[in-house]
C-alpha cells in the first residue's frame, strides 16, 4: 500500500522541553501527520504498532448523542508517556487535547467527537489527496496528561488478493451448493457496492452466462455488531444490489433472488475482528 506523505505539524505546547530521563526505543517514529507534545517519549517497541490493514471504530458526534463508525486502512497506534524529570509538571489533559484540535483545525480538518467526562477523547478528521486520515487522540481522564494515546488510520480499501473465480464457484455449487463470493465490498452501514466489485461481479456474470440452466440465489451476510434487525435490513439491501449489478450487466433477473441472512449464518465467532470480517460476506446458493 502507498504511505501518505504529509508535512508534520508543530502542535502548540506550552513551555521548554524537560530533561530527558525516558528515550524513544529506536524502532519508534511519529506519524508524519502529526509531531508529538514536548516532554513525552515511546520508550517501549510495543509502543508503536502499525498494521497494513486492520479496522478501528472511531466515535462522532450525532445530533446531541454519539455512535462509532467502523473504518478500514492502514493502521498505527501509538502510546506515550510524559517524562517527569526535572519536576516538571505534564500538561493538562484538556491542553493536549486543545493542542491537537487547533493543529487539524489549521490543516482545514474537522473535529468529529470531543470528550470531557471519564476520558479525554477527540475524533479528528483530515483530508489529503483524496484520502481521508481518522485520528483519535485519548488520555486517562486524569487532570494532568501524564500518558496518551493517538490511534490513526489512513482510510483505503484492503487490497483484494483473492477474487472470485468463475470456475471456483461452480465447483463449489456442484460439490455443497453454495459458493462463498470473494471481492464484493460495501462502506460501512451502506449497501452501494464499491467499484472495487466489479472483478468479482464480473466472474459471477461469467459463471452465469457458461452455465444457462443455472439459478441462484444472492446471499448477503453480516456480522453480529447492532442488532438483528438492522442486519437483516442491511444484508437483503446488499444482496439485491449485487442482484441489480447483475440484472444491469445481462443476466435474465429470473435466475437471482436476493436474500438477507443477517448474522444468523456465521463461519467465524464474532468475538475478534477477523472473525467479523470474515462473516460479511456474500454467497450464491443453488436454487432448484
Amino acid at each position: 500500500m502507498r504511505s501518505l506523505l504529509v508535512l508534520p505539524i508543530l502542535l502548540l505546547a506550552v513551555g521548554s522541553a524537560a530533561a530527558q530521563g525516558l528515550k524513544d526505543h529506536p524502532s519508534c517514529k511519529d506519524h508524519p501527520l502529526f509531531t508529538r507534545m514536548p516532554g513525552y517519549f515511546m520508550p517501549y517497541p510495543s509502543y508503536c504498532k502499525q498494521t497494513e490493514f486492520d479496522a478501528r471504530a472511531f466515535r462522532v458526534q450525532k445530533g446531541t448523542s454519539s455512535e462509532k463508525q467502523e473504518l478500514e486502512g492502514r493502521l498505527f497506534e501509538y502510546c506515550l508517556n510524559f517524562d517527569a524529570s526535572g519536576g516538571r509538571a505534564a500538561p493538562s489533559s484538556l491542553q493536549l487535547q486543545r493542542n491537537f484540535q487547533n493543529a487539524v483545525h489549521k490543516l482545514g480538518g474537522k473535529v468529529l467527537y470531543a470528550e470531557k467526562s471519564g476520558y479525554y477523547r477527540t475524533t479528528l478528521l483530515v483530508t489529503r489527496n483524496g484520502q481521508e486520515i481518522w485520528a483519535e487522540v485519548r488520555t486517562s481522564g486524569n487532570p494532568q496528561a501524564e500518558r496518551y494515546y493517538i490511534t490513526i488510520l489512513e482510510r483505503e480499501a484492503m487490497k483484494q488478493d483473492i477474487v472470485a473465480n468463475a470456475e471456483a464457484m461452480k465447483g463449489g455449487l456442484a460439490e455443497s451448493g453454495h459458493a462463498e463470493v470473494p471481492g464484493i465490498f460495501f462502506d460501512f452501514n451502506k449497501a452501494e457496492i464499491k467499484p472495487e466489485s466489479q472483478p468479482a461481479l464480473q466472474e459471477i456474470a461469467k459463471l452465469l452466462q457458461g452455465t444457462p440452466t443455472l439459478r441462484v440465489w444472492v446471499v448477503g451476510h453480516t456480522d453480529s455488531a447492532g442488532t438483528p434487525e438492522a442486519n437483516l435490513k442491511l444484508s437483503s439491501a446488499r444482496a439485491a444490489a449485487v442482484v441489480a449489478a447483475l440484472v444491469q450487466s445481462g443476466i435474465d433477473s429470473k435466475r437471482l433472488a436476493p436474500f438477507g441472512a443477517g448474522p444468523f449464518a456465521p463461519v467465524a465467532a464474532n468475538t475478534a475482528e477477523e472473525g467479523r470480517a470474515r462473516n460479511r460476506r456474500v454467497e450464491l446458493v443453488a436454487q432448484p
